[in-house]
């Protein structure tokens, strides 16, 4: 009995956590959806019966068949060893593209691209959701318009400057919070479907067809607006490994969707009866002595929003990072328990600059709307793309399968993102914008990183020949044990020949030190480390990381002691190449993204802080490299 209450405690508790992490961006849609639609939105949909019937049946069967059953029911299956996101899908598919280079460059680039959709959402998501919740302070006392934009930056510049304290300690607050902001969006949606029960006709599909039949244009315009509706959909997916499935699930279901749901209802009955309420409804539909609460509990909502998605950002970064799509950035991990919770202090000040360069630029939720959806559909599109891949290759599903589930997905996707594109001249262009800059940044520095990899392994000498070379002259071998860092375990390594030229000495123990970070998120202590002896005291050593592990090579190369090589700490050297890359315009990439990936390559943060290396045992020997 107690253990059953143990378990049911502790689902409680992951759930409640669940609520405060995932939850917070498709939670405060409401505060602007249905105002985008009807009243300041780009294309604006005339206000009758008919159209607000059809625009709540989207909504809810948007949420029911984007969020409900392609996310919940069937992309949540799809997990990287139990982790879930963009990042995560990218590094699934790949699995079984593996033999096709043509097919595996296809993924890599649909999941680059998904990952830059992400960074141009997460930079508009803070935006519009602060902003549209302080400009509740309009609504009760028209006099405050002129803070809005002040009080907005000094809650963004709060939060972004809090990243580095680590979320654990406001974390705690976050579940009980949105717990709260739930609670509260179903009992305002209650009371205003009291006022018109009809309005609860609309879950009825044949209104969005019907909205469809006599106006297509309309409706089709207005898809653009009703996405915001499912605006955070991709958070239940990419925070997964955090909460597992069942938590997740059991939030949306048991709280989340009924609660949208009824909020979304009570806005549309509220405007059907007093049309005048339709330039804030989400506001209006509260009485007036509870407006100030509420404004406070909407920011509280949107800050924690706006939290998730820098979490995310951070997240991201890192797995595209240690899967060579980003230069090394410096990490700080904020807790000691949960090695998820990361800081990376480059991400978050750029994150912070780019949203406050869109406030102060659009002014309004209603302006960035505009701008809000071309991201979200994009990545939407795009997750149906790999998880249709993931689906045929890796769950053995037939191609008719897997081509009408898919093809019901895209259809949907598809209608969103067509819509999303009427809104490029008005702010759209936007995040296609900051994802074409992204995107080339990402796919140079992959690219760039290539090239470097295949000069260094086509100017290496072959390690074999050079071992019977060391047994048939022997250098002078000096006590302890060097380890030398490199990418390429069958070639020797340019800081060994460098040192073995100047110094005209070997170490006792020559250690050919290779670190590779694979396509899944952890790997156990078991696979960690590999060892292969080899003549006259060399060893190959390789240390492998999942794409969510902390790399720390002095606590893993401890393990080599169980594999028959005892390395003293006190006694070891860490040789390290530093390439002085100069750009050619003889082969690969054009120059000036030569001339970008030189600069990414200058600005990464150094190995011996990406692996921990202790600073005074690294000895750094370099060489010029053309490109």
């Amino acid at each position: 009995m107690s253990s059953s209450t143990g378990n049911k405690s502790k689902l409680s508790a992951i759930t409640l956590a669940a609520l405060g992490v995932v939850f917070g961006d498709i939670g405060t849609s409401p505060l602007y959806t249905v105002k985008e639609v009807f009243s300041v939105g780009t294309h604006p949909v005339p206000l009758t019966e008919v159209n607000m019937y059809g625009i709540l049946s989207l909504i809810v069967w948007a949420l029911i068949m984007v969020v409900s059953v392609k996310y919940v029911a069937f992309i949540m299956r799809a997990d990287n060893r139990g982790e879930g996101g963009i990042m995560a899908l990218l590094a699934l598919a790949s699995q079984k593209a593996a033999g096709d280079h043509k097919k595996l460059r296809m993924i890599m680039l649909l999941g680059i691209l998904g990952a830059c959709m992400f960074y141009a959402d997460g930079m508009i998501t803070p935006a519009i959701s602060v902003l549209s919740a302080v400009e509740g302070l309009e609504i009760a006392a028209p006099i405050l318009h002129p803070l809005i934009l002040p009080i907005t930056l000094i809650v963004l510049f709060i939060l972004f400057w809090a990243q580095s304290k680590g979320t654990a300690l406001v974390g705690a607050f976050f579940g009980p919070i949105m717990l709260l902001w739930f609670g509260t969006l179903a009992v305002l949606g209650i009371s205003g479907i009291a006022e018109n029960p009809a309005i609860l006709h609309a879950l009825n599909p044949y209104y969005a067809f019907k909205f469809f039949s006599v106006s297509p244009w309309i409706a089709f315009v207005a898809l653009g607006a009703v996405v915001l509706s499912v605006t955070g959909a991709e958070a239940l997916y990419a925070d997964m490994g955090h909460f597992g499935r069942f938590p997740i699930r059991l939030a949306w279901f048991g709280l989340v969707l009924p609660a949208l749901i009824l909020n979304y209802f009570g806005q549309g009955a509220l405007v059907l009866l007093h049309p005048e309420t339709v330039k804030n409804p989400f506001y209006l539909l509260a009485p007036s002595w509870a407006l100030y609460p509420l404004i406070i509990l909407a920011t509280l909502a949107a800050v924690i929003a706006s939290q998730a998605v820098i979490t995310g950002a951070f997240s991201v970064s890192r797995q595209a990072l240690q899967l060579g799509y980003l230069p090394r950035m410096h990490v700080e991990h904020t807790s000691e328990s949960e090695e998820g919770q990361v800081y990376m202090p480059r991400v978050n000040w750029g994150l912070m600059l780019a949203v406050m360069v869109l406030v102060l630029s659009f002014k309004s939720s209603g302006n960035l709307a505009a701008a809000y959806g071309i991201a979200v559909t994009g990545d939407m599109v795009i997750t149906t793309l790999l998880a249709g891949f993931v689906f045929h290759h890796m769950w053995g599903w037939g191609k008719l399968r897997t081509g009408a589930l898919v093809a019901l997905f895209l259809t949907i996707d598809v209608a969103f993102f067509s819509a999303n594109v009427l809104k490029i001249p008005d702010g759209g262009w936007v995040p296609l914008v900051i994802g074409i800059v992204i995107f080339t940044l990402m796919l140079t520095w992959k690219t760039g990183r290539s090239m470097v990899y295949t000069r260094l392994k086509n100017e290496a000498m072959e390690l074999e020949p050079f071992m019977d070379a060391v047994g048939a002259h022997p250098p002078t071998r000096v006590p302890g044990t060097a380890l030398f860092l490199t990418p390429n375990p069958d070639g020797v390594p340019h800081a060994l020949l460098h040192n073995l030229k100047h110094n005209k000495v070997l170490h006792e123990k020559v250690v050919i030190l290779t670190v590779k970070f694979l396509d899944f998120p952890h790997t156990s202590p078991e696979e960690r480390v590999s060892l292969e002896a080899l003549p006259h005291e060399f060893y190959k050593v390789t240390v492998r990381y999942g794409f969510k592990d902390e790399p720390d090579l002095p606590r893993d190369l401890a393990l080599c002691t169980d594999k028959g090589l005892a390395l003293d700490a006190m006694d070891t050297s860490f040789f390290v190449g530093k390439e002085i890359l100069i750009a050619s315009e003889k082969f690969g990439m054009s120059t000036w993204r030569k001339k970008i990936f030189i600069g990414l390559f200058r600005s990464a943060e150094t190995i011996t802080n990406q692996f921990k290396l202790p600073p005074n045992r690294v000895i750094e020997l370099g060489s010029q490299l053309k490109i």
